[in-house]
């Protein structure tokens, strides 16, 4: 019994982080036959950015049913401690790293999880297609809430001095945050878009994470790790190790159960977001030590996560 639930959580894992590993082997690769050059990932970058991301941001949340309420304590406790984790990071990195743009890498790493990527494949690995209701909404939350934390992260680390009113304008212009309050808009207004258009929007979010991840690949520069080893280390155990071993360990306490709990590992225990390599390059953030963090997190996710799942498996909370 207990060997076959090792495997059973073993393979929910693999099958959940494994594609990403492809995905990020397929980006070196396609920087190792020159496939793309140096000058033209930033140009493909920013179109994921501009593009491809909104609308997989967009069409998650809209495709969300809103109306259909989860339980206020769940929600409350999610945001509550993705905010603590936020000004955790923060007041972290602050201590420790003198470099803005660096202190908004290691902020972004710890706090913002890939729970879009990440994050419907888990709890459906564990419950089915038929139970994603309560991962579906909380990213319809947390996507605006992320992204909305990101963007004021980054824009007050730039390394130009820049005022309020910018830092607001640069809050309100972000496509990720335009499409993710769209997305609830429709969501909770209950606005249907033709089925053309649901198609499009549909079939090009779907472009958006593989892309996201095969252009981060190509983008990545292993040769700097070495200079960011310890904020690399801080990155990415402060994601897969202390983030979950502290969120997770609150949760199981105050009771929190079932498919509730398995969105939570989804949420705190998932690899650092592909999006904020992403929005690093786009913000002047030290893009180097996100992508970096992104890849090596995404590739021992498969390992933590595992570990994660098999121990509140065997504890009894789902």
């Amino acid at each position: 019994m207990a060997t076959e639930l090792l495997f059973d959580s073993f393979i929910i894992s693999v099958r959940a982080v494994l594609p990403l590993f492809f995905m990020l082997l397929a980006g070196v690769m396609v920087k190792r036959f020159k496939i793309l050059g140096d000058e033209e990932l930033p140009k493909i970058n920013n179109l994921v950015y501009s593009l491809f991301l909104p609308l997989l941001v967009f069409s998650g949340i809209y495709k969300s049913d809103l109306s259909n309420a989860i339980d206020a304590c769940f929600i409350l406790f999610t945001l509550t401690a993705v905010l603590l984790v936020f000004f955790a990071g923060l007041l972290f990195a602050l201590l420790i790293e003198k470099s803005n743009a660096a202190r908004g890498a290691i902020i972004q790493a710890i706090f913002r999880s890939n729970i879009t990527i990440m994050g419907i494949p888990l709890v459906s690995g564990i419950y089915g297609g038929s139970n994603l209701e309560t991962i579906s909404v909380m990213i319809a939350f947390l996507a605006p809430l992320y992204n909305g934390l990101a963007v004021i992260t980054l824009e007050t680390l730039r390394s130009t001095r820049t005022s309020f009113t910018k830092i607001l304008t640069g809050i309100l212009k972000n496509p990720l945050i335009i499409s993710g309050a769209a997305g609830v808009l429709f969501a909770l207004l209950d606005i249907q878009l033709p089925s053309v258009l649901e198609k499009f929007i549909s079939e090009m979010a779907g472009v958006a994470a593989p892309l996201a991840i095969v252009i981060l690949g190509a983008s990545l520069k292993f040769f700097g790790i070495g200079g960011n080893r310890r904020n690399l280390i801080v990155c990415v155990a402060g994601r897969l190790a202390v983030v979950p071993g502290i969120v997770l360990a609150a949760a199981a306490l105050l009771g929190f159960r079932d498919v509730e709990f398995v969105t939570l590992i989804a949420i705190f225990a998932s690899p650092c977001a592909v999006s904020s390599f992403t929005m690093a390059q786009k913000m002047d953030s030290e893009s180097e030590l996100t992508g970096n963090s992104v890849a090596i997190s995404s590739v021992l996710a498969c390992f933590t996560m595992f570990f994660w799942i098999l121990l509140y498996k065997e504890l009894g909370i789902f």
